[in-house]
């Protein structure tokens, strides 16, 4: 479980970027955006992992200024990043 703490603690981004996803927590419903971001919605800890896996690629896709790069998509995921990651502090 410290290890996906540790890599969110690590985690640096834009900070527009980061604004953006922290502005849609507020609209975040883990049961109607899960279902379009991982394929079971699991236990939070769990969906933090695949979360993570998913970020990480999209930020190498936005490094390498690749065309097929959705920024839309990218924010998508750190919302529920976010708010998933919450969730586990909070079982803690």
């Amino acid at each position: 479980m410290s290890d996906f703490r540790t890599r969110l603690a690590e985690l640096r981004r834009p900070r527009l970027l980061m604004r953006a996803a922290r502005f849609g927590l507020a609209e975040y419903r883990r049961d109607r955006d899960l279902k379009r971001l991982v394929n079971l919605p699991a236990s939070p800890e769990a969906t933090v992992c695949q979360l993570l896996s998913q970020e990480d690629k999209l930020e190498e896709t936005r490094q390498r200024g690749d065309a097929g790069y959705s920024i839309a998509r990218h924010i998508e995921v750190l919302v529920a990043l976010l708010a998933e990651s919450r969730l586990v502090m909070r079982r803690s």
